[in-house]
C-alpha cells in the first residue's frame, strides 16, 4: 500500500440557504483556508453546500475526483440537518474544521464552533468517526491539527484495503495470538491469506544459484560484522529472504507474519530472523511466531509515517524501566551504529544455536513510542505510549533495549494490560507518536487502553 504519492483532499464550505451571521467576516476565513491549502502538500478540490442538492452534488464530485479525505468548515454555522446526510452519503472518516470569531466587536460573527460542535456530536451518535480542528490556518498549531487529522483518517480508509500473508500459524503454545481471518476483516478491514510453510520452502529451493548469489553479496555489503557464524551460512538465508520477498510481491502483501519457530532450524537448519529484519527496513512489516495483530500494528505505524517497528517481547519491568527483548529482528537504524561494541552482529540463536539472529542494543537517549493492537472480547484494543531508551543495566544476546516511562507506574500499567488481554510482543516506533496512534484509534473504531480499569473476565 503506496500512502507516498500526492493526497487529494476534498474541502467543503458549508452554509445555508438564508445567510446569517456575519458573511463577510464568513468569506474572510473562507480565503485565509484557501490561501493556506494552496501552500499545504495537498492537491485540494473545494465546493459549497448549503442544502441536500447541493451537498450530494459536491460528495459525488470528490468521489469521482478520488479525494483521499475530506475536510468539512462552517466559516458561518451551517444547517444542522446536513450533518447526518454527510454522515450517510460519504463512508470514510470526516474532519471537521471550525475557524473563529472575529475578534473585534460586540456582536457573534461565525459560530462556526457550536455549528461544528453540533455536527460532531450528531456524527457520533451515528458511530460515525471524525476529527476536530479548531482555529486560524495561520497558526501553527492548527496546521500541525490538520496534518495528523488528515494522515490518521488517511490510513484508517486505507488499511481496509490492505492484506497480509502468514505463513504456518501462531508459534506453539502463543494462542493470545491466534488471529481469525473474518474477526479481522469485520474489526479493520484488513484481509488476510493463509500459506502453508512447506510453499516457502518450495519457493527457497527454486530459486536460482545466481540470484542466491547476488544477494549474499548485497548482505556483505551491509557490512555487518559477523559473531560466531561464516560466509558460508548466508546462501540460506538469503533463499528465505528472496522467497518470503517474492510471497510479497506475488500476493500483492502489505504485511507478513511467519511461523518460524520452532519448524525452520530444525527442517533448515536456520533462523529468519536477518530476514525478517531486511524485509522490515526495504519491502513491508515481517514478524516473527505468526503475530498476525503484531504486524498489523507495525504496518499501521509504517502507514502513518513512523518507519519500520522493531517487534519486540517485554521481558521484565520495574516500577520506570521496561526491559525490550527479542532475537536479533531490530531494524538496523533503531540499533547503535555498525561497528560499535553493541552495534549489528550477523550470529547465531543463543538458545538453539543455529544461524542467522542480529545481535544489537537498541540507540540509548532516543525517544520512542511502544504500540499494540489486539483483539480481546470481540473488539480490537490498542495501547500506545512515549518512552525514552536507556543503555541496557545488562548484557543480553540478541535485541536488547531499556525504556523509561514516564508518569505511569509500569507494575500497575503491566497488570492492567494483561487484564486487557494484550500479548507479549510489542511495537516500538522511533519518536514520541503516542497522541496520533491515540487519534488514529478513533478513526478505525478500536477502544485505547490508557488506564481505564477493565472489568474483571465473568466466571
Amino acid at each position: 500500500m503506496n500512502l507516498n504519492g500526492t493526497t487529494k483532499l476534498g474541502v467543503l464550505f458549508l452554509g445555508r440557504e438564508r445567510p446569517g451571521f456575519d458573511v463577510q467576516w464568513g468569506s474572510e476565513m473562507e480565503r485565509r483556508v484557501e490561501e493556506f491549502l494552496g501552500t499545504s502538500p495537498y492537491e485540494t478540490v473545494s465546493q459549497k453546500a448549503v442544502n441536500n442538492s447541493s451537498l450530494r452534488e459536491a460528495l459525488a464530485l470528490y468521489r469521482e475526483e478520488g479525494c483521499d479525505a475530506l475536510v468539512v468548515l462552517q466559516p458561518t454555522m451551517s444547517d444542522g440537518r446536513l450533518a447526518p446526510i454527510l454522515a450517510q452519503q460519504w463512508g470514510s472518516p470526516l474532519i471537521l474544521w471550525a475557524t473563529p470569531e472575529r475578534p473585534e466587536g460586540p456582536r457573534i460573527s461565525s459560530n462556526s464552533l457550536v455549528g461544528t460542535h453540533i455536527f460532531a456530536s450528531t456524527l457520533r451518535q451515528l458511530r460515525r468517526p471524525f476529527e476536530i480542528v479548531y482555529g486560524d490556518p495561520s497558526e501553527t498549531r492548527v496546521r500541525d491539527e490538520l496534518y495528523e487529522a488528515v494522515q490518521v483518517s488517511i490510513v484508517a480508509r486505507y488499511l481496509k484495503h490492505t492484506k497480509l500473508g502468514l505463513v504456518g500459524y501462531h508459534a506453539p503454545g502463543f494462542i493470545d495470538m491466534h488471529a481469525d481471518p473474518f474477526d479481522l476483516n469485520s474489526a479493520l478491514g484488513v484481509q488476510m491469506h493463509h500459506f502453508g510453510l512447506q510453499e516457502l520452502l518450495d519457493s527457497s529451493r527454486a530459486l536460482s544459484e545466481e540470484a542466491v548469489r547476488e544477494d549474499v553479496a548485497k548482505v556483505l555489503g551491509m557490512g555487518l560484522p559477523f559473531e560466531d557464524i561464516t560466509a558460508e551460512d548466508l546462501p540460506t538465508n538469503s533463499r528465505l529472504y528472496l522467497a518470503m520477498r517474492q510471497m510479497i510481491e506475488e500476493e500483492s502483501l502489505d504485511a507478513l507474519a511467519i511461523r518460524e519457530w520452532p519448524e525452520l532450524p530444525n527442517i533448515i537448519g536456520q533462523w529468519p530472523y536477518l530476514a525478517i529484519v531486511r524485509l522490515t527496513m526495504e519491502v513491508c512489516p515481517t514478524a516473527m511466531e505468526g503475530d498476525v495483530d503484531g504486524a498489523i500494528s507495525c504496518l499501521v505505524g509504517q502507514m502513518l509515517g513512523l518507519g519500520p517497528a522493531y517487534l519486540s517481547d517485554w521481558l521484565e519491568h520495574d516500577r520506570e524501566t521496561i526491559t525490550l527483548w527479542h532475537m536479533g529482528n531490530a531494524p538496523l537504524e533503531m540499533c547503535e551504529p555498525t561497528g560499535s561494541q553493541y552495534g549489528p552482529r550477523l550470529a547465531k540463536h543463543f538458545n538453539i544455536p543455529k544461524p542467522i539472529v542480529v545481535n544489537a542494543n537498541l540507540k540509548a537517549d532516543q525517544p520512542v513510542t511502544l504500540f499494540r493492537l489486539w483483539r480481546c472480547d470481540g473488539r480490537y484494543l490498542m495501547m500506545a505510549h512515549d518512552a525514552e531508551t536507556e543503555a541496557p543495566k545488562r548484557h543480553l544476546m540478541g535485541t536488547n533495549g531499556l525504556v523509561r516511562i514516564k508518569n505511569r507506574d509500569v507494575y500497575e500499567w503491566f497488570d492492567e494490560l494483561c487484564h486487557a488481554g494484550m500479548p507479549h510482543h510489542v511495537a516500538v516506533f522511533r519518536g514520541h507518536h503516542q497522541k496520533l496512534l491515540r487519534r488514529f484509534a478513533r478513526q478505525a473504531n478500536v477502544e485505547r487502553v490508557d488506564g481505564v480499569t477493565h472489568a474483571p473476565a465473568s466466571s
